[in-house]
């Protein structure tokens, strides 16, 4: 599959892959997009945790998990980040993506991009990643939670990041039975984030079980959703 580098409005680079007509990112900027989506509407909608655990359906280039890393050393929460991607970048095509410099954390971002594959990475003191090289259909909690934990009902996410490709390009991960896997991997009280706001997709959610609530999006794009599994955080 062909995959080729372009550079967003915010000067920040998405992939085009021309196969399927469809851009990593949005046009409008790769990383005021994620900013805004995933770390204003999903990460900071849990200031009052000391510790965050997040999944992200997409690991892409990358982007949302140095935005996340980013935000942990800034504010001094604890993240452990578990990434799922089946189709990964070449070393190659990661090392031409600028998130990194545009950023001024390049070590960073190198840090991320070149933390082994399914295994738990310190990136930094509060931010631990796990980069999993699999599709969200083949994903259960024991690939990130030990079997007690699995078994006292304490593992779980707070906060899934849904990146997957736009549902034109791959609608079998915008079903019902897609967001009621995604349901049953959140703890109780989270919440999943996403840039698409259709209303066949919002209703694919709340046949799952979520209550799906349209926000403000980001530049270029009225609305997200932000879903909410509607009970109490322990």
């Amino acid at each position: 599959m062909e995959r080729i580098i372009q550079q967003t409005a915010d000067g920040s680079h998405t992939i085009l892959i021309p196969e399927m007509q469809t851009l990593y990112h949005s046009k409008h900027g790769a990383i005021q997009e994620s900013m805004h989506v995933f770390i204003r509407a999903g990460l900071q909608y849990f200031p009052q945790l000391s510790e965050v655990r997040i999944l992200e359906v997409g690991f892409g280039t990358g982007l949302n998990a140095l935005l996340t890393a980013i935000e942990a050393a800034r504010a001094g929460q604890s993240i452990e980040y578990t990434s799922l991607e089946a189709y990964p970048l070449t070393p190659e095509e990661f090392q031409s993506l600028n998130h990194g410099s545009l950023l001024q954390e390049p070590a960073f971002f190198k840090a991320i991009l070149n933390s082994n594959w399914n295994e738990w990475v310190s990136i930094c003191p509060h931010f631990r990643l796990q980069k999993l090289a699999v599709p969200l259909e083949s994903y259960h909690l024991s690939d990130s939670f030990s079997a007690t934990a699995i078994k006292e009902g304490r593992a779980g996410f707070h906060c899934i990041y849904f990146d997957a490709f736009a549902p034109s390009a791959q609608p079998e991960l915008w079903t019902a039975d897609t967001f009621q896997q995604l349901y049953q991997l959140l703890l109780p009280g989270g919440i999943l984030v996403t840039y698409c706001s259709k209303t066949v997709v919002r209703r694919a959610m709340e046949a799952a079980g979520f209550v799906a609530t349209r926000i403000q999006g980001p530049y270029g794009k009225r609305e997200m959703v932000r879903a909410i599994k509607q009970e109490s955080l322990r």
